[in-house]
């Protein structure tokens, strides 16, 4: 059975770095891209950051964009989003989604991050 799970979230604090991982399985998988969006209390889902898993091109939401990155491990259908220079704005449910070859999609449960000051 296809699965996504993000895990990594945590408290930190406002200024510090945080490393979100997220594993899609089952391992045979064929995808296209990964990417991270996220969801704070009240707001709509945002995009946050996408990297293609045969190219490795990356894209970036505006708002991250110098202070987050995104990096692959095609091999174990892995992605990474390390975060750094953390704002409390940046607090918020971050949910991993994996797009197939296939055309279809999986997303995680998320994993929340808080940034106190």
């Amino acid at each position: 059975q296809e699965q996504v799970v993000e895990s990594g979230g945590g408290l930190v604090e406002a200024g510090g770095s945080l490393r979100l991982s997220c594993v899609a399985s089952p391992r045979s998988l064929s995808l296209h891209d990964m990417a991270w969006f996220r969801q704070a209390p009240g707001q709509e889902r945002e995009f946050v950051a996408r990297i293609n898993m045969i190219s490795g091109s990356t894209n970036y939401a505006d708002s991250v964009e110098g202070r987050f990155t995104i990096n692959k491990n095609s091999a174990e259908n892995a992605v990474f989003l390390d975060m750094k220079t953390l704002k409390q704005a940046n607090a918020a449910i971050y949910y991993c989604n994996a797009k197939h070859l296939s055309g279809g999609e999986d997303w995680g449960q998320g994993t929340q991050v808080t940034v106190y000051s």
